[in-house]
C-alpha cells in the first residue's frame, strides 16, 4: 500500500486536515494497522515539499494549528498515473515459506512439521478472516475475500510442496 499515493487520493476527492485523512485512511485501508499520526504528518510535509499538496488555511486546534491540505496538479496527475498502472503480480517466485521448507531439509529438520504448522496458521487466519467476512460490512467483506483466496492458494502450495519432499530432498542434499 503507498500512504503518499492514497493520502494524495483521498485529497483529490476533497481538501481535508491531517486528522481527517488518517481517519479516512483507517476506515477503508487501515485494517489491522492504523496508520500513525506521526506518519500522516510527515507524509504529507513531503508532499508539500514536492508540491503535490498545498496548505490552504491555518485555523486553531486543539493542539497545534490545524492545517487543510489540497492537491495541487501535479499530485492529481501522480495519481492519475497511479490508478491506471497494473498492480505488480503477486507473489514472488521465492517467498519465505519456501526457503524454510529448503532449509529445513537442507539441513535435515523436519519439514513436514514445518509444513504442518504453518497449515494450521493459515487455517486459523481463514477463520478469523471468515468471521471478519460474516459481521463485517462490504469493505471488510472484500478484504477478507482477498485474504482468503491467498490463503487457499498458499493451502494448496503447502499440500502440494509436502507431497513432493522426498524428490525435493534428493534435489538440495549433497
Amino acid at each position: 500500500m503507498s500512504v503518499p499515493l492514497t493520502l494524495l487520493g483521498l485529497l483529490e476527492r476533497e481538501s481535508s486536515h491531517g486528522y481527517d485523512l488518517k481517519r479516512e485512511y483507517d476506515t477503508y485501508f487501515g485494517r489491522g494497522k492504523p496508520l500513525p499520526f506521526g506518519q500522516v504528518y510527515s507524509t504529507l510535509s513531503r508532499l508539500a515539499r514536492d508540491g503535490k499538496v498545498v496548505i490552504s488555511e491555518v485555523g486553531p486546534g486543539e493542539g497545534p494549528d490545524r492545517k487543510r491540505y489540497i492537491i495541487t496538479d501535479l499530485g492529481a496527475t501522480e495519481v492519475e498515473q497511479w490508478l491506471t498502472q497494473p498492480v505488480d503480480p503477486e507473489p514472488h517466485l521465492q517467498t519465505v515459506l519456501f526457503a524454510k521448507v529448503v532449509l529445513a531439509l537442507m539441513l535435515e529438520r523436519p519439514a513436514e512439521q514445518y509444513l504442518d504448522t504453518q497449515r494450521h496458521a493459515h487455517l486459523e487466519r481463514m477463520r478469523e478472516l471468515t468471521e471478519i467476512k460474516r459481521t463485517g460490512g462490504l469493505v471488510d467483506g472484500l478484504l477478507a475475500d482477498h485474504g482468503l483466496y491467498h490463503l487457499e492458494a498458499d493451502l494448496r502450495w503447502i499440500e502440494m510442496t509436502g507431497a513432493r519432499l522426498d524428490a525435493l530432498t534428493k534435489m538440495v542434499r549433497p
